[in-house]
């Protein structure tokens, strides 16, 4: 009877321990199988081009006017999968990877501050042979965009700055005053940050699979060394977009959530004082990526924008 039990035992460990085996090595197929259905839902498609030194890969789908998306510091271009939904079926959207990110190329020994990202963008855009086009961004990639738009005001019909960083707030964030004390929210260490990470970065962070949220945890850790170099690399010229708002032609929108931790709503009234043709609207209950927190909301704002400036 006991040799029985111990044979009984033994067999329930060896399953138990498989099934985790099993449910450890399914996690990736399962986030994938769950972007590949909202890329489609998105009617969003990838691809990939080659400019100097990186490939960028990047979601396209939709016609009409171009719409080019561009990504916060360590997000992706599935960071708009549920706002593209609300575009492609009127416009052409493209979202890139920026270098360092996603699925592009991601050298150790490049220079990652915005005014880089934004010659990168110049090559991409050049590379699929655009002509005039909107352009959004978000945080980091909202000040990448407004400087592209300063420098490039032939190529932008318009702009619009989701939570953009690239101006000194009068009042700190939360954010500021953390990097002033030595930590730093948005790396994450270990998997026990994420939390912490998703509580900082959302007003109501999204209630996700334990499987996806624990691949993402991980994920967030494997790029920490690298995410660290392109945060100091941005700081280098941070505040740059401040001094050249006023080169800015295309009329721009200027989304921001009320509760953004990361970059302060004090700022707006400096994108709306330097950008002579802009406008503002402020997402309640909202933090700093509107476009993932309040999608509908984000995209009922930007379509009454884009409908304005067509």
């Amino acid at each position: 009877m006991k040799k029985i039990l111990k044979k009984t035992n033994f067999l329930v460990i060896a399953v138990f321990s498989l099934a985790i085996i099993t449910m450890l090595s399914c996690t990736p197929y399962l986030f994938n199988k769950y972007i590949e259905g909202q890329r489609k839902a998105a009617n969003l498609t990838i691809k990939s081009v080659d400019i100097p030194g990186f490939k960028i890969a990047y979601a396209e789908g939709g016609t009409g006017d171009t719409i080019i998306m561009v990504h916060g510091s360590g997000g992706n271009k599935d960071n708009w999968l549920y706002l593209a939904k609300y575009f492609t079926p009127d416009y052409r959207v493209i979202i890139p990877d920026l270098p360092g990110h996603g699925d592009s190329s991601k050298p150790q020994n490049a220079n990652y501050n915005h005014m880089s990202q934004v010659e990168r963008l110049n090559l991409f855009v050049k590379e699929l042979k655009l002509t005039k086009f909107h352009l959004v961004g978000n945080s980091m990639g909202g000040n990448i965009a407004g400087n592209y738009a300063a420098d490039y005001p032939d190529m932008v019909k318009t702009l619009a700055l989701f939570d953009a960083s690239g101006v000194n707030a009068p009042v700190k964030s939360e954010l500021i005053l953390l990097l002033e004390k030595g930590i730093n929210p948005e790396l994450v260490k270990d998997v026990n940050e994420y939390d912490k990470f998703l509580e900082f970065v959302f007003v109501k962070p999204p209630k996700l699979p334990s499987f996806m949220k624990q691949y993402l945890a991980e994920q967030a850790v494997a790029a920490e060394p690298l995410d660290k170099k392109i945060y100091n690399d941005m700081w280098s010229d941070m505040y740059m977009l401040e001094s050249k708002l006023n080169k800015i032609n295309a009329p721009t929108l200027i989304v921001w959530g009320d509760s953004d931790k990361l970059v302060h709503i004090s700022s707006v009234p400096i994108f709306e004082k330097n950008i002579k043709n802009s406008k503002s609207v402020i997402i309640k209950e909202c933090g700093h990526a509107p476009m993932l927190e309040k999608p509908a909301e984000t995209a009922a704002a930007y379509q009454d924008f884009l409908k304005g400036k067509n």
